[in-house]
């Protein structure tokens, strides 16, 4: 799956559109490297995100198409939360 759409479907960045803005402007790591809107995510990676002065390390647990709002937390499993200054 396409990591913009995993973002999205997670419920980790809210629209597609926003994820992929976050991809170009380097914002999302995947595997340590700085990733593109097309990267493929699959179970295992490490995924990095920094947004709103927040960094968040996750780890992919799952890729599913679809999932509801309340099981989205399932797709991945939080390694790391902090503030950035």
């Amino acid at each position: 799956m396409r990591l913009d759409k995993f973002l999205k479907v997670s419920r980790l960045i809210k629209r597609r559109t926003l994820a992929k803005e976050a991809c170009t402007s380097g914002r999302i790591e995947l595997n340590g490297r700085v990733a593109k809107a097309g990267s493929e995510v699959a179970p295992g990676d490490c995924l990095s995100l920094r947004f709103g002065g927040r960094r968040l390390v996750v780890e992919v647990v799952e890729v599913r198409e679809a999932v509801p709002q309340a099981k989205a937390p399932e797709l991945y499993r939080v390694l790391e939360e902090s503030r950035e200054e």
